[in-house]
This record gives C-alpha cells, sequence and structure tokens, in this order.
C-alpha cells in the first residue's frame, strides 16, 4: 500500500514557515525527553542548502550567490528538545461533514492537520508520536522521527474510522506512559466531549505542553439552513425536527456562548485553543496556534 498523502500541495509549500516551539524550554530532564539538532533560525551556523521555493530572501546569502551564481540559504543550528504527540479524537461526532466541503468529515480534517504538524516537525528534526483516541479504544505511534516513522504515522492515520465514544480511564494509561514531562501535546477533535477536555486539563496539570484545535464545520459557524429541517446527533441518534429559520438565531448564540465558555475553561488550565472552520486552509489554525505565541518564529 503506497503512503497516503493528507496534505494539499499548496498547503504544503507554505508549511515551510510554520514553526513548533515550546512555550517554556524543558532541559533534558525527564524520562522519554529527547533532544534533536534541527535546522533553522539561530545564532550558530551550521550549513548551507540550495534555495528553494518559498524561502525568505533575507536567508540567501548574497556574497555567496556573487561568486558562485547560485541560489544558497543559510541555515543554523539550534538545540530542539521537542517530542510533539497528536491526540485525535476518533469518536463518532467526528463523522460530521460539511456541504461547504463534500466528502470530507470532521476525521478527514483531524487526519490532515496531523500530517501538516508531522511535516513541520520532520523538517525541524523533532520527535513525534501519534494517539487516536475512540473507534477501536487506544491506538498509539511511539515517537520517533524520520521518513519511516511519518510513513507509519500516515498509515495509522488512513486506518482510523470514527466510532463509540472516548475511551475509558483505563484504557489511557498506555498513553500517559509514553508522553513524558515536558512533551507538547496537540489535540485535534471537535472538542465538546467532557471526558477530553478533562484528559486534556490532566496532561495540563501533570507538565505536559497542551494545544488543542477545534475542528468545527461552516454550517455550524453560520447556520445556512432552511424550512423544515431534521437535525441528528450523530453520536447518540437523537433527532430533532424544527423550523431551521425560526431556531437560527438561538442556536449561534447558545453554539458561541459554549466555544467561549470552553475557551476560557482551558485557557484558565494554561491550555491554548484555537477553531478551525472545515472550510478553511489547512496550515491557518497552525498559524494561528503558533502566531500567538512569543516565543514563536514565523517568518
Amino acid at each position: 500500500m503506497s503512503t497516503p498523502d493528507f496534505i494539499p500541495r499548496d498547503v504544503r509549500a507554505r508549511l515551510k514557515d510554520v514553526r513548533l516551539v515550546p512555550r517554556r524550554a524543558v532541559g533534558a530532564h525527564g524520562f522519554g525527553l529527547h533532544h534533536s539538532r534541527s535546522r533553522g533560525a539561530g545564532l550558530e551556523f551550521a550549513q548551507y542548502r540550495a534555495y528553494e521555493p518559498g524561502d525568505e530572501p533575507r536567508q540567501v546569502d548574497w556574497k555567496l550567490y556573487a561568486r558562485s551564481d547560485r541560489f544558497f540559504v543559510r541555515e543554523a543550528e539550534r538545540d530542539s528538545p521537542i517530542t510533539a504527540w497528536l491526540l485525535i479524537d476518533a469518536t463518532a461526532s467526528m463523522n460530521q461533514g460539511d456541504a461547504a466541503r463534500a466528502q470530507w468529515t470532521r476525521l478527514d480534517a483531524a487526519r490532515a492537520l496531523a500530517a501538516c504538524t508531522m511535516e513541520v516537525a520532520l523538517r525541524q528534526g523533532d520527535l513525534f508520536g501519534l494517539a487516536v483516541l475512540g473507534g477501536n479504544g487506544l491506538t498509539v505511534v511511539p515517537a520517533g522521527t524520520g521518513l519511516r516513522h511519518r510513513d507509519r504515522c500516515l498509515l495509522a492515520l488512513h486506518d482510523v474510522r470514527a466510532d463509540a465514544a472516548w475511551p475509558v480511564e483505563t484504557t489511557l494509561r498506555p498513553l500517559w506512559e509514553r508522553i513524558a514531562p515536558g512533551s507538547l501535546v496537540l489535540m485535534l477533535g471537535d472538542g465538546f466531549d467532557a471526558n477530553a477536555t478533562l484528559f486534556a486539563q490532566r496532561l495540563a496539570a501533570a507538565r505536559r505542553e497542551v494545544l488543542a484545535i477545534r475542528i468545527l464545520t461552516a454550517e455550524e459557524r453560520d447556520f445556512p439552513f432552511r424550512g423544515g429541517h431534521r437535525f441528528v446527533d450523530v453520536e447518540s441518534g437523537e433527532e430533532v425536527l424544527t423550523d431551521a429559520a425560526s431556531v437560527r438565531g438561538e442556536f449561534l448564540a447558545r453554539f458561541g456562548a459554549a466555544r467561549r465558555s470552553l475557551a476560557m475553561q482551558l485557557a484558565a488550565n494554561g491550555i491554548r485553543q484555537v477553531e478551525y472552520f472545515m472550510d478553511e486552509a489547512l496550515d491557518l489554525p497552525l498559524r494561528r496556534l503558533f502566531a500567538m505565541r512569543g516565543d514563536t518564529e514565523l517568518a
């Protein structure tokens, strides 16, 4: 089976500008925490490489260009003590699609966002692991790096199916043992499962740096429905038949209040969250997430 590619070509090109940097330096303490050497902006010169489309002109060594008539980019070497974990919500609610993008679900968006984050971590030389929660309970690909490891993670993503509910606490114990203190944890899901929120808070309290991308549909944002409409809860199967126009205002108000309440709850526990609507570019939530961080460099 060929390795699936979840990243559109234009998005892949823009990912070169994204950097994963932890909020706080964590040093070399803590079992399971690894150091890597990654190429990027820094103080200590490491090497030259050929210019690629998307590189910043300020990175070009113009003196070398004058001598060789070829474009080369200067890269510096920095310590990068990052182990990034991607936690994907694969419960039944992730099956929800959106008319704005046919045949694409929340789970598809989560797969693609995870793949984007892996590409950034791979470029930086950092370790990354994958955990899928829901569906068959818990699936874990231990942290590693390199192209072969990336491909193992992508194949695991390809096999994910959204089903059932958030795993019980005993099922999650192996994941606790894998994610070391100081790790960077990115949670990808719709964000409205109380058990998932509790798990994120526990991780943050245990010295894991937790970030979250809440995946929402454009229909949830805009509520474009008209006339009589049947709304179905994809997890419980409960149905509500109503006149869409008459409930639009109330839905948008209550949905907005719920989103704000959850964002405040996460922020109070030191968890940074951004929202991603499924009609937006895939790299946008990563830019939103990391551009908010004072120690993150965006070219």
